[in-house]
């Protein structure tokens, strides 16, 4: 394993021996998810220009590479466990998808968990959608291309934002890019169990201790908002997958890969050799984050 990779492994243990033990200290947790990318200063750095905007309660941010296309929009989804998670602590990650994408990001502050149980987030993330298909950073405009993004969480509020978008008859985007998602609520991948001890930053027992916190008694797991690997992708546009193969959340991406794949969804799975969970946010110190950034650049230039 070479240098920056071991440095990154070394910090996610080092997140994770707090992570788990904070789950219902929310604040704790949330001050220290913020330094989850923070292994070197040069991930930090924004490219570009940031500023903030609203959709009625929703904060959002535009994060704006140079010379992007302001009519190609993407909004993305942080992830954070749908407990904690910031747009701050992931400004500068945005800044090298928008460089690469050409596009401009919009970052949804979305309602967080216990405070605002599903589908709290998922509404907000439904709402900021179709409010960037025609507001953008210039001011109301049509979109030309739109396109959902996010990781972890973010992943799964991507994807179920476009089940949801579906389901609403709401115009879709071009194409959704999800970073390590989960999937599956029920935590029934395989990899919970194979990548147990190769994960180091979540720990195989996260749904199990996140259902009561995310969701109420009577919400169903295997709901499709809840769980997109139980939802319908006929019809539906492309999307890529990008998992690490240390990751305990590993299956969840192939598990839904070849499930939207048989139903005649265009599916891109990518896994990286010996990747932590979400590692492209180390970008620029993991030259492996720049390629992965680089992959997701093409996959929406492409559509």
């Amino acid at each position: 394993m070479d240098d920056p990779t071991q440095k990154v492994m070394d910090h996610l243990r080092a997140i994770s021996a707090r992570a788990f033990e904070l789950i219902n200290d929310f604040k704790a947790r949330r001050e220290l998810i913020d330094q989850y990318f923070r292994v070197h200063p040069s991930t930090a750095t924004v490219h570009g220009r940031w500023f903030a905007v609203k959709a009625g309660h929703i904060p959002m941010q535009w994060i704006l590479a140079n010379g992007v296309d302001p009519h190609r929009r993407i909004l993305y989804l942080h992830g954070g466990s749908w407990i904690s998670g910031s747009l701050a602590g992931y400004r500068a990650f945005m800044s090298h998808i928008s460089q690469a994408t050409g596009a401009a990001v919009l970052a949804v502050d979305y309602r967080l968990a216990p405070e605002h149980k599903f589908p709290a987030g998922l509404e907000d993330c439904t709402l900021a959608y179709q409010w960037m298909r025609e507001n953008g950073p210039n001011g109301k405009a049509p979109a030309t291309a739109s396109f959902l993004m996010g990781d972890s969480s973010g992943g799964n509020l991507a994807l179920a934002t476009l089940l949801k978008c579906n389901d609403s008859k709401l115009p879709l985007p071009a194409a959704v890019v999800a970073i390590s998602p989960a999937t599956d609520f029920t935590g029934n991948s395989p990899s919970i169990e194979s990548r147990a001890t190769a994960d180091p930053i979540i720990n195989p027992a996260v749904y199990q201790a996140l259902a009561p916190v995310y969701l109420d008694a009577h919400t169903d797991p295997t709901h499709p908002y809840v769980s997109p690997l139980f939802g319908d992708y006929h019809e539906m546009p492309p999307i890529l997958l990008q998992v690490g193969d240390f990751e305990v959340l590993l299956d969840d991406s192939t598990r839904l890969a070849k499930h939207a794949t048989k139903q005649g969804c265009e599916v891109t799975l990518q896994i990286w050799d010996k990747m932590p969970h979400v590692f492209q946010g180390f970008v620029p110190f993991l030259p492996t984050a720049a390629e992965a950034i680089a992959e997701i650049g093409e996959f929406i230039r492409q559509h």
